[in-house]
């Protein structure tokens, strides 16, 4: 159908763009991503962020290392992004993007108000989050698209009632 060759690249090219300015301005997106994993583990209880001597784990991830998965993660967005837009496995690119966009709606999500916090940066990162929300949401609907046809259940259910009806015209 016409409008689905048109919505889709439409739909596909926020993905695109945000994984290539992750790529391309890593900085920002690393911040965001050392802030979400900071406030993560202070939500952890006691027990899970020390080992199993009551020592504490140490293991930190460094700059360098967040910065190479923060730039992993926006190729990934970018080739689902170009994959969906130029029809190449759409429903298995969409279902990528919806699962490659759930660590933006958890690195933006709202937290506690904070005292002398600057507003407008509060209403960006609330953006940001409606935002990652919307596009998972039109993400999984592009993934369960069958585009007309039927799905795969509702032809095993097909295929087993035909032979059935074979079976018992025998």
């Amino acid at each position: 159908m016409l409008l689905r060759r048109l919505a889709r690249p439409l739909f596909a090219s926020w993905f695109v763009t945000e994984g290539l300015d992750v790529v391309r301005h890593p900085a920002a997106h690393t911040a965001d991503a050392r802030g979400a994993l900071t406030t993560l583990r202070s939500r952890l209880p006691e027990n899970v962020r020390q080992g199993p001597a009551g020592e504490a784990l140490g293991y930190e991830i460094s700059d360098r290392q967040l910065t190479t998965i923060v730039q992993a993660h926006g190729v990934a967005l970018a080739g689902a992004g170009i994959l969906l837009a130029v029809g190449k496995a759409p429903r298995t690119a969409a279902l990528a993007l919806a699962a490659l966009t759930a660590p933006l709606i958890l690195v933006n999500l709202p937290l506690k108000r904070v005292k002398g916090e600057d507003p407008a940066l509060r209403r960006a990162r609330r953006d940001r989050f409606v935002r990652a929300l919307a596009f998972t949401g039109g993400a999984l609907i592009a993934g369960v698209d069958l585009e007309g046809r039927p799905g795969i259940t509702w032809r095993v259910q097909k295929a087993r009632s035909e032979h059935a009806a074979a079976k018992a015209s025998d």
